[in-house]
């Protein structure tokens, strides 16, 4: 069973053989949660999660019931890495509310059942889309995908905070000051040699931290790869990958969903769409978006704007320097890495130009 990610479907495969687990033993856990009363198949979304995700089938007497599991990757991981559980609480906190998540079924912290905690979840169907610049969809298709992002954000930031039992998911005030100066130390600590764009970067950013805003949900790496589109395009079906969600700035999201802006299109493993003809491709640029958002907000404005841009350049750069530090302590030919390297240079100085254009 598996689908063509050209239509945007997800794809499925096989169980990877790194991902193996029990799965007789995942069918009696199901059973005894309700989830299961005959058969249970296991297939696994092809793709880059760093939770490793799989479609769940099972029959009971009544129908066949799809489902997805996420859990965490085999082996250690860093304490603060692949939180599952977070993952779970905010979208079962987020049930009801304007923000489109799967219904949660069950979390799982037993490591002896398959191996590392997971959590069960509905299947929803949908369309994922990886290229900001959508070239799969026609002209006229893509703006209304702009527009359900844009939307869906506004929507997770009007999230009352304390109403849905968040208010302890994070701390509520300093969000910007603390993710500044987390990416700038874990950018010095994995850069042999520190760019000079990032230096400076990372200096300006430090001078010119926004002040704090009435807190919401973050989720931290919103952007048109992480939705799941109905499959007609007419919205959201559900919001994906929660891992790095918190309670924080609502405009570090904003920002960050607003970054291909700022990317140019058609350099390879960069997802911009700086560069194209915005109007002729049916893209709406980031001035609309930015006076749509504002209006599902019912706010009047936006403050420090190039701050918020510029940091998120700054940590983008700062992953990817990790990832390929990480990657040369494997293997220091190896040529992927060597091409993230150049692409957290590259997003680094467009991150110096946004703060450049400023002073």
């Amino acid at each position: 069973m598996s689908s063509s990610p050209h239509s945007g479907a997800p794809e499925i495969v096989g169980i990877r053989e790194a991902h193996r687990f029990y799965i007789p033993a995942l069918g009696d856990y199901l059973a005894a949660h309700g989830l299961l009363d005959g058969s249970l198949r296991v297939m696994q979304f092809q793709g880059g999660q760093s939770n490793p995700t799989f479609l769940l089938e099972t029959d009971t007497e009544e129908a066949t019931h799809h489902y997805v599991l996420r859990k965490q990757p085999p082996g250690e991981i860093l304490p603060s890495a692949h939180r599952i559980d977070r993952e779970y609480k905010v979208m079962a906190a987020l049930a009801g509310s304007d923000v489109p998540v799967p219904a949660m079924h069950v979390y799982c912290e037993d490591a002896d059942i398959i191996g590392t905690p997971f959590y069960v979840m509905d299947y929803v169907e949908g369309r994922v889309f990886a290229d900001p610049s959508l070239p799969e969809l026609a002209v006229g298709e893509r703006a209304g995908v702009y527009h359900a992002l844009v939307d869906t954000l506004a929507a997770l930031h009007a999230v009352d905070v304390k109403a849905v039992g968040l208010e302890t998911f994070g701390r509520p005030n300093g969000y910007v000051e603390r993710q500044i100066r987390r990416w700038r130390s874990q950018y010095e600590a994995s850069a042999e040699q520190t760019d000079p764009a990032m230096d400076a970067l990372g200096e300006w950013l430090e001078a010119r931290i926004p002040p704090d805003t009435r807190p919401a949900i973050a989720h931290g790496d919103f952007r048109i790869g992480n939705l799941l589109l109905t499959p007609d395009l007419s919205g959201v079906a559900a919001v994906l990958d929660w891992e790095l969600a918190t309670i924080g700035h609502p405009l570090a999201d904003l920002a960050y969903a607003c970054m291909p802006y700022y990317l140019p299109h058609g350099v390879a493993g960069v997802k911009g769409i700086e560069g194209l003809d915005l109007s002729a491709h049916g893209i709406p640029s980031e001035a609309s978006q930015l006076e749509r958002y504002c209006a599902r907000r019912g706010i009047d404005g936006i403050d420090d704007w190039p701050v918020f841009v510029a940091f998120a350049l700054y940590r983008t750069a700062a992953i990817l320097q990790g990832v390929y530090a990480r990657a040369l302590q494997g293997n220091a030919s190896n040529a992927n890495a060597l091409q993230v390297g150049k692409r957290a240079g590259l997003i680094a100085e467009r991150g110096w130009a946004v703060a450049q254009g400023v002073d």
